[in-house]
């Protein structure tokens, strides 16, 4: 176990000196705490998109085009899981301001499909459906009719996402069928069949770079989301499971909250989706009563990807040394690898009946 003793991970510097570029994008952002996402947009629209357009063109012949595919994704990988979280950020939080509104549409369109995420999908599936139902059993990413630390219980749930899952959200809004979550179902419709028929289509001019370039992507990003998702949500209180600091965790003090702009804080997310990333450790250090009190689930130095490959491997052990004993309330591993434990149960979805669908 690890005691709290405070928080690294990033925070507003009000005072940090700014460049000629940053006051330029000042002036049309509706919250200068976002410059860093400028940043990273800046270089993906410079690097990564003219990268994969280039790749179509085979400037190195033969078995020489694939230093071009090496490269590509060498610049591509690392920034998959920042571009993901700054999507993320302003799904929640619209970027620009009102009079350079058709900027929003400059992630989810240009960038996005080059990084993994066909044009609002993401948006609907997690603002107009997780976040409303919060992992219960209508929400279709739902962790809770899975075993949570068996590697089946996860195939079965990747597996579903992978070739069902805009299927599963679109009965979602269906079935909900109100004005909002009708605008929602149009705009995961609309973006997921431009973004598969673009694929199919380029693939008559190029297969295989739409491979590297588009598809490859796509399936590599949702399989970490899935493997995010399985994380944030694996640890659900069986008699409490619609709160959300009993039904999801906390990562403090990682590389990734630098890197991906404080997601660890996904207790403190489900709690106010609203709240700004660089306001979440303050936040958590001023409601941490409210973590002990519901005997929350916070590790220190560990990412969800982490997370995930220990419940596969089911080392308790190693996750309880990471685990933060907030408040002192547990005195060995043990006390806090049978609170894992529980939390990891499969429910019985037959007492949610009527509910899910």
């Amino acid at each position: 176990m690890k005691q709290f003793s405070g928080i690294n991970d990033p925070v507003f510097e009000p005072n940090k000196k700014r460049t000629a570029l940053d006051r330029f994008f000042l002036k049309m952002i509706r919250d200068e705490r976002d410059l860093p996402f400028i940043r990273l947009s800046l270089f993906l629209i410079f690097a990564i998109i003219p990268s994969g357009i280039l790749m179509f063109f085979h400037i190195l012949p033969g078995y020489w085009w694939y230093i071009q595919v090496v490269v590509h994704l060498a610049l591509l990988v690392p920034r998959m899981g920042p571009f993901t979280l700054m999507l993320h950020n302003t799904s929640h939080r619209p970027f620009f301001k009102e009079e350079y509104k058709w900027g929003n549409g400059i992630i989810p369109w240009l960038i996005g499909p080059f990084m993994g995420q066909s044009p609002f999908t993401y948006y609907a599936h997690h603002i107009g459906m997780h976040h409303s139902e919060a992992n219960m059993p209508d929400d279709k990413s739902s962790t809770m009719p899975y075993q949570r630390d068996t590697a089946g219980g996860f195939f079965h749930y990747w597996f579903s996402f992978i070739t069902i899952g805009i299927g599963q959200l679109v009965a979602y809004f269906t079935k909900k069928n109100t004005k909002t979550r009708r605008h929602f179902q149009w705009i995961s419709i609309r973006g997921e069949f431009l973004f598969w028929g673009f694929c199919v289509a380029m693939c008559f001019v190029d297969w295989q770079s739409t491979l590297f370039v588009f598809i490859a992507p796509i399936l590599v990003i949702r399989t970490f989301m899935m493997m995010g998702n399985w994380a944030q949500h694996a640890f659900v209180a069986q008699e409490d499971p619609e709160n959300d600091y009993k039904n999801s965790i906390t990562c403090i003090n990682s590389a990734y909250n630098k890197m991906c702009f404080n997601d660890g804080y996904h207790i403190g997310h489900h709690a106010n989706p609203n709240m700004h990333w660089t306001d979440m450790p303050g936040d958590f250090v001023k409601n941490q009563q409210k973590y002990i009190d519901n005997d929350s689930i916070v590790f220190e130095a560990l990412d969800y990807n982490q997370i995930w490959f220990y419940l596969m491997l089911k080392r308790y052990d190693i996750l309880a040394k990471y685990f933060v004993n907030l408040g002192n309330r547990f005195s060995s591993d043990e006390e806090v690898i049978a609170l894992l434990k529980s939390r990891t149960q499969r429910f019985q979805m037959s007492n949610f009946a009527g509910t899910a669908s």
